[in-house]
């Protein structure tokens, strides 16, 4: 029989690792999945990370994995696996949420893509990973479940929309998970959580359905705790789909293959503020301790930054446009069923002329510009996830930074969506931990669609810094 403690090791093996253990038969699906059940019975409730679970299902699945297994079919690279699902994606014959009592009880009758692919590619579904509502804001709470709490710190919020999913991660109660990123919601928990998620290049991971096909502020994108497993969670969630008429053709296997580099003479741009965005010294701190981990791979480290001068005032537009198209219809007639901060920017879309959208477009094409030429110079750019370390879980959102004040509940993220505009791909690997023992990561950002180089250059950071390993107390087997 498997203790506790060996139980709860299984859960924090690498995916990579897992999946092949299992295709070797060296543990079965049913044992991967049972110690993953057991730690989610005894973790979750502390933390409130997955908010819907079918064990049955699970164990169903997992017995069919095995059976799949003996019989000698052909597997998937995520065969075995346990997932839950970000409760903003559709997931067939269970509860999906989007965090709104206006969706308290939905159950969808099929699979958004993103689900599709990780189910095809043999992992088993088992439940959804809280969300804000609608994942409007950075921070994980709602009407329907409450607030997910960081496991480092459960007085203090894990970060969102992906909250739940970092959370699940940090506290070995999933291998991967997926999750989704407009302004910072892939990044931010990453950080918070000291777990890794990337926000891939627009296209990267096609969206369907969807009505908004054309849209590339938010994406889709894989979580998990090292550079490699998001990486291969990337190569089954990517690649072409005719549905998504900004998909990328370039197919999803290649980002699972090594992601082994030599980073001596590659010159990186290291802004500490984005060219004087507010961000907590606690912050500064931790990345400015871990800069020359990057010098010691070889890196050329130059003090530097594109200019992102009306990134702001693009975002708002944008943002405000979008939640105007997606939630109007639901406002006028269930206007009381939805948070304030999503009336807010409703209200702010419906201000908007056309004049206005048309001219955030124009600005946010110089801007692209602006970064495209400045990063022929750099081909990364390192900087805060985060303004913030984590905060009390009772506040909403951050008022406050460095005596600054903040407006609404989206400016404490400027450090994220300022990238978000530019389409580059970012990632938040584990940088440390303030005095307090709350996580900081490093935020880092490629050329315009090098996920590859991305991962590539965070996970040579991760391997010289393996800060990402350290568990927080609550995940421990008790004693």
């Amino acid at each position: 029989m498997t203790s506790a403690a060996e139980s709860v090791e299984l859960c924090f093996g690498s995916a990579r690792e897992l999946a092949a253990r299992i295709r070797s038969k060296q543990v079965s699906c049913v044992e991967v999945m049972t110690a993953h059940l057991d730690q989610i019975d005894r973790v979750n409730p502390g933390v409130n990370a997955i908010v819907t679970l079918d064990a049955e299902r699970a164990l169903a699945g997992a017995r069919a994995a095995d059976a799949r297994i003996a019989a000698g079919e052909d597997l998937g690279p995520l065969h075995g696996l346990p997932v839950a699902h970000k409760d903003l994606v559709s997931t067939a014959g269970m509860r999906t949420t989007f965090g709104s009592k206006l969706f308290e009880t939905h159950v969808p009758q099929r699979n958004d893509l993103i689900v599709d692919r990780i189910q095809h590619a043999g992992a088993i579904s088992i439940g959804k990973t809280n969300t804000p509502e609608f994942g409007a804001g950075s921070q994980t709470f709602n009407e329907v479940f409450g607030a997910t709490r960081n496991p480092y710190d459960t007085d203090k919020t894990c970060g969102g929309s992906s909250g739940g999913a970092a959370v699940a991660l940090a506290c070995g109660m999933l291998p991967i998970a997926d999750g989704s990123d407009m302004g910072g919601s892939l990044r931010n928990p990453a950080s918070f959580c000291n777990v890794v998620g990337l926000r891939p290049s627009p296209g990267r991971v096609p969206d369907h359905p969807t009505d908004q096909a054309w849209q590339d502020l938010s994406v889709l994108g894989p979580m998990a705790r090292n550079v490699g497993d998001a990486a291969l969670l990337l190569s089954v969630i990517a690649g072409p789909d005719p549905r998504s008429p900004i998909a990328i053709s370039e197919p999803g296997e290649r980002f699972a293959d090594s992601l082994e580099r030599d980073f001596r003479g590659v010159r990186i741009a290291w802004s500490r503020d984005l060219g004087g965005l507010p961000i907590d010294p606690r912050v500064t701190a931790v990345l400015e301790a871990q800069r020359g981990v990057f010098e010691a791979l070889g890196c050329e480290l130059v003090d530097a930054e594109p200019d992102f001068s009306d990134a702001d005032e693009i975002f708002g537009t944008l943002r405000a446009w979008s939640f105007s198209l997606r939630f109007a219809a639901l406002a006028a007639q269930e206007k009381q069923l939805l948070k304030d901060t999503i009336l807010w920017n409703i209200e702010q879309g419906q201000r908007l002329s056309a004049a206005d959208v048309g001219r955030a477009q124009i600005q946010r094409t110089r801007l692209y510009h602006r970064v495209r030429r400045f990063m022929e110079r750099y081909e990364f750019m390192a900087l805060p996830v985060s303004q913030v370390p984590p905060f009390d879980v009772e506040v909403d959102w951050v008022r406050t930074i460095a005596g600054q004040p903040m407006e609404t509940y989206i400016d404490w993220m400027k450090s994220c969506y300022f990238i978000t505009l530019t389409g580059h791909p970012a990632i938040s690997v584990p940088c440390g931990f303030t005095n307090e023992g709350l996580p900081v990561g490093v935020q880092i950002v490629g050329r315009h669609r090098d996920d590859w180089g991305v991962l590539q250059l965070a996970a040579a950071f991760e391997t010289a810094h393996p800060v990402g390993r350290q568990r927080p107390d609550i995940a421990a087997a008790s004693r």
